[in-house]
């Protein structure tokens, strides 16, 4: 493997993200948030990239932000010491916007949790769309136990994707839960054997990257502009979507190649 931090491949239409510091399992350091950013708005801007799967290298997904470097950079009480240090100490959105907070980004992510998914990086888990974990997997916001508060998402999203009290219960007990009890309640889709959840989380992608990438961006942009709006606003932005996509090449390749029984040739418009 490549002793890259963060390392992005491309597989057709879908683009793999794998954060590679298994010695630190896989925190985010201020070169892995750069990195990620950038990998983000790399994809974001390729029509060709449909999907992206997020997973961690070795036996963990993500341990959270490497706190001995961040902290400091976040309270300015020491000067960045490179070029990765000096980016965030800049522009402190980098550190939120690594986990995908503030960011708009249309395309499905799939997370493949294949060990612990601790603070930031349950946070990263938290804007994904579909998650895959390994049976193994355990899954903590753990700041209030260290006198922090998680501040990239996950105070807003984590009440919005599973029930009150058990967001309220991660986040106030700090207490990390294990897959079996996070599928129970909803925070993942599938729990599967170690070596099946990154070819599990690939058979998903494959699913997605074969539909009409223009719906596909259409329904996630749809559904994320939606939330906590009141039910009229959100048929006019359903209303909206329909209007958009129906008046789309894909919207016309896509019945044809039905009825000629073929596969679609999608132009993503």
């Amino acid at each position: 493997m490549s002793d890259a931090v963060v390392i992005l491949d491309r597989n057709g239409p879908v683009a793999e993200i794998t954060l590679n510091r298994p010695h630190a399992h896989n925190a985010i350091s201020p070169e892995v948030a750069c990195r990620l950013v950038d990998i983000f708005d790399e994809i974001r801007r390729d029509p060709t990239l449909r999907v992206a799967i997020v997973t961690g290298a070795g036996p963990s997904f993500c341990a959270g932000g490497d706190l001995r470097v961040s902290i400091p950079l976040l309270s300015r009480t020491r000067a960045p010491a490179n070029e990765w240090e000096a980016r965030v100490a800049q522009d402190l959105s980098i550190l939120v916007r690594s986990v995908r907070r503030d960011i708009d980004f249309d395309k499905p992510i799939i997370a493949a949790v294949n060990g612990p998914c601790l603070a930031g990086g349950a946070e990263l888990l938290v804007s994904t769309d579909i998650r895959i974990a390994s049976e193994r997997a355990t899954f903590g916001l753990p700041e209030a136990r260290h006198g922090l508060i998680p501040f990239a998402g996950a105070l807003v999203r984590l009440t919005e994707q599973i029930p009150y009290c058990h967001a309220m219960q991660m986040l106030l007990t700090a207490e990390p839960i294990s897959a079996p009890h996070a599928l129970r309640i909803g925070l993942i889709n599938e729990m599967v054997a170690s070596e099946e959840v990154l070819p599990r989380a690939r058979a998903i992608a494959s699913l997605i990257a074969r539909n009409g990438p223009f719906a596909v961006q259409t329904i996630k942009r749809t559904i994320l502009e939606s939330v906590g709006r009141r039910l009229a606003e959100q048929y006019a932005l359903e209303d909206t979507a329909r209007l958009s996509v129906m008046a789309s090449a894909d919207a016309v390749e896509g019945p044809k190649a039905f009825f000629e029984k073929r596969e679609a040739v999608f132009a993503g418009r």
